[in-house]
Formats: structure tokens, C-alpha cells, sequence
């Protein structure tokens, strides 16, 4: 017989915001200065390699699985951002520290002039 599977595991990946599941308020801030979007994410108890981000056309991937063997309970994080201007791929820089990721994500220069040029005649 399956054992009931509580409303946060049915809803993960989804786009609900987490208030509506759990206590707590969003576990994540976005900002936006200098030219860079600055992402924080709360993910406490984690280890640096339990967690991943991935970058794929607009969409930053952000997962993590923590098994906690002593107490036989298995903690995951999914979470998909989308961001709004070109970022330049090649920069984004993610670090974790003191239960916090922090990903900083450069906004492409010159991103507004990509294409081609449409010459106007006269």
C-alpha cells in the first residue's frame, strides 16, 4: 500500500509560491544591482555538493537532496527561475556559505543590439 505523500512533494518544481505550503516565507531574494541579478536562497543543512544550478536558455535550474542516514529523512530542493535580459552564461558564479547559495548572474552587455541591423532607407 503506498504511504501518503505530504503536499510539499507533489507541488515541487512547481511554480506555487512556498507560503501557501509551509510556515516560513519565501526561502529565496532576487535583486537586481550593478549590472548583475544577485539570487540568495536559504537552503540550510545542505552540503556544498549536495546541491546543483544549472543554466539553460533564461532558466536557472536549482536543486539539492540531502539524506540524513542517522534519522532515516530525506530532504529535496527544486526551484527554476526565469530571468527576464540576457545573462552572459559564461560569468554566472554561485557560491555557498553558512546555509546560503548565492548566485550572481552578469546581465550581457550590449545585449539589446544582438541581430541583425535592419538598414532604413531614405
Amino acid at each position: 500500500m503506498a504511504m501518503p505523500t505530504p503536499a510539499s512533494s507533489w507541488t515541487q518544481g512547481l511554480d506555487f509560491p512556498n507560503r501557501l505550503f509551509e510556515a516560513g516565507s519565501n526561502d529565496y531574494e532576487l535583486y537586481e544591482e550593478d549590472d548583475e541579478f544577485v539570487l540568495t536562497i536559504e537552503l540550510p543543512g545542505f552540503d556544498p555538493e549536495e546541491i546543483t544550478a544549472s543554466w539553460d536558455a533564461g532558466v536557472l535550474n536549482v536543486a539539492g537532496e540531502h539524506e540524513d542516514e542517522k534519522r532515516g529523512t530525506r530532504r529535496t530542493y527544486h526551484r527554476r527561475f526565469r530571468f527576464p535580459k540576457t545573462v552572459d552564461e559564461d560569468a554566472i558564479e554561485a557560491s555557498y556559505e553558512n546555509g546560503i547559495l548565492t548566485v550572481r548572474l552578469p546581465v550581457a552587455v550590449d545585449a539589446a543590439a544582438t541581430g541583425t541591423e535592419i538598414a532604413i532607407e531614405s
